[in-house]
């Protein structure tokens, strides 16, 4: 008797993703990191219900892509464990303090430069926006994220519960040069909060400290008039683990 991988199941739904369409996610993931895969409808079926107990290695990094949760934490019995990048030490500018809390490098990052350490953890994301309907106040954003790094590509996810602002589901697509991190994010905003389940994105980049357990820098998007905004953007990490008891414990709203 086989044991249905509800645990994929529900991750893939909570995607809003059909079977199908969830493979087609997973070869576009093996694409963008230059490892094809066939993944298709059939082979998604078969994890689901337990008739394939783990996948092969090119599968599980696109699936970690897909979802932003670890191959560990997605419910096969017997997972493949991935080849992370080794920790040989973080790199980076000199950073100091800027006069808006976001650090300033004294020098000019290395053009293609190899990633440095692994960054891959939970991070405290915060982020800081002026809404301009209600008077133009500053809000905070604040999510637990899952950060997973494959070479020279971070891919992070919010996890479920852990939104400051209810339930506001928050991705990453990064890419490391050096100490630079540039890319792309999108969250889809709580459907009975202020936002009304409006999804907003833009772009990201980052610097990170040479100690590795922070990046901080600056976002840009689109506001409702068509207007560029941007604001401060920080990650803290909090635990470089990625079990399933550490990513449970961080399962809830940061505090404020």
């Amino acid at each position: 008797m086989t044991t249905p991988n509800s645990t994929l199941r529900a991750v893939r739904k909570g995607l809003l993703l059909s079977q199908d369409e969830f493979a087609r996610a997973l070869r576009e993931a093996g694409q963008r990191v230059g490892e094809p895969n066939d993944a298709s409808k059939r082979l998604v079926q078969r994890w689901e219900s337990g008739g394939i107990a783990a996948p092969r290695q090119a599968y599980a990094r696109a699936l970690e892509i897909v979802t932003g949760v670890p191959i560990e934490a997605l419910g096969f019995s017997a997972p493949v464990p991935l080849a992370r990048v080794a920790d040989d030490g973080h790199g980076g500018h000199d950073l100091q303090d800027s006069p808006t809390g976001v650090p300033v490098a004294s020098g000019s990052p290395t053009p293609q430069a190899a990633p440095r350490g692994n960054y891959s953890g939970i991070w405290l994301s915060t982020y800081e926006f002026v809404s301009s309907g209600r008077d133009n106040r500053v809000f905070t954003g604040k999510h637990y994220v899952v950060l997973l790094q494959h070479g020279n590509r971070l891919t992070g996810r919010s996890l479920p519960n852990a939104s400051l602002n209810a339930n506001s589901p928050l991705t990453l697509d990064l890419q490391l040069d050096g100490s630079t991190v540039t890319g792309t994010w999108t969250e889809q905003t709580a459907q009975d909060g202020y936002y009304r389940g409006a999804r907003y994105f833009g772009a990201i980049q980052m610097l990170v400290e040479p100690t590795g357990r922070r990046m901080a820098g600056k976002w840009v998007g689109f506001g409702k008039e068509f207007d560029v905004n941007t604001g401060p953007w920080e990650l803290r990490l909090m635990d470089a683990d990625t079990g399933k008891a550490t990513l449970d414990s961080y399962n809830r709203p940061p505090e404020a």
